[in-house]
């Protein structure tokens, strides 16, 4: 028999109206799954940009010698930003400084008694990689003009952004690989309950010498069109979830730490995802399906 793709085409589109009870379930744990996978991972994601974000603010702290002059802490600077993993140096006058930890410190007695002379210029070092901040901070320590006992570094800090990010990324990829299984597990049984009823159709066509392929592919298109559709009403609902999420986010002045990435920025590779992973769903689910009926 040749292989009339209009006609496993037409087959697959039957089936899936055929059975209209039961490609509207198909069609609405697909959705309900691919919305969680996608909400579980636009989170993930994130939260990953913010730590991004919090990352890019930690400093290390190189404090100058106090008799250098100004062309020599601008070569302090300059010997700084030449070090690996540094990735911007900022200079902080001890003007500066005193003005910081004024603004943190309100208290008047601790602000009348606190003078320009208490403190040191400085240089803030921000680096690419936390995981070598310790190397790093050692490197600077290294600078002529720094010097040994002269760099502040909390290095727990870094240690707590790195577990959350790790953890996080962790959390997010096995929740999203179990609901994938999940649900391609639910959708072949689903479409498993359409075939039952064709179970006697596919038996005569095995006999009379249909190939398993020929039998099989237009379960492959009717899983094609419950994935694509499944994954364009997900893709759809996932849009307004998040963006209404996004402006009560905004909104609230208690969550003013919070950002969220525009999903204007991110639409084309989310729908890209929602494509993929509803297809893989529908033609996995269908394929794992059919395989019973075929051992005729």
């Amino acid at each position: 028999m040749r292989h009339d793709f209009g006609y496993f085409f037409h087959e697959g589109v039957n089936n899936l109206f055929s059975h209209g009870f039961m490609s509207f379930a198909a069609i609405g744990i697909t959705v309900a799954c691919l919305l969680i996978m996608g909400t579980f991972t636009l989170v993930a994601y994130n939260a990953e940009m913010l730590l991004k974000t919090l990352e890019s603010e930690y400093e290390i702290l190189a404090f100058v010698d106090d008799s250098y002059d100004d062309a020599q802490t601008a070569a302090v600077g300059e010997a700084i930003r030449a070090l690996p993993n540094v990735k911007d140096v900022e200079f902080i006058t001890r003007e500066a400084a005193m003005e910081a930890f004024e603004e943190r410190n309100l208290d008047e007695y601790m602000r009348r008694n606190i003078l320009p002379e208490m403190f040191r210029d400085r240089y803030a070092v921000y680096v690419d990689d936390l995981n070598l901040v310790r190397n790093t901070a050692r490197a600077v320590e290294g600078v002529e003009g720094i010097g040994a006992g002269n760099v502040r570094v909390d290095e727990d800090i870094a240690g707590g952004f790195i577990l959350v990010r790790n953890v996080a990324g962790a959390v997010s990829m096995a929740l999203v690989a179990i609901l994938l299984v999940v649900s391609v597990f639910i959708i072949s049984n689903t479409i498993r309950l359409t075939t039952f009823d064709r179970r006697d159709e596919i038996a005569i066509m095995k006999m009379v010498g249909a190939t398993n392929w020929f039998i099989r592919w237009p379960f492959v298109y009717e899983g094609f069109m419950l994935g694509a559709l499944s994954a364009v009403i997900a893709f759809g609902l996932q849009w307004l979830v998040y963006e209404s999420v996004a402006k009560g986010i905004n909104a609230a002045d208690t969550l003013q730490f919070l950002s969220t990435v525009p999903f204007s920025a991110i639409w084309q590779p989310v729908a890209a995802s929602f494509a993929a992973a509803g297809i893989l769903i529908g033609v996995g689910g269908s394929l794992t399906a059919i395989r019973k009926f075929l051992q005729v």
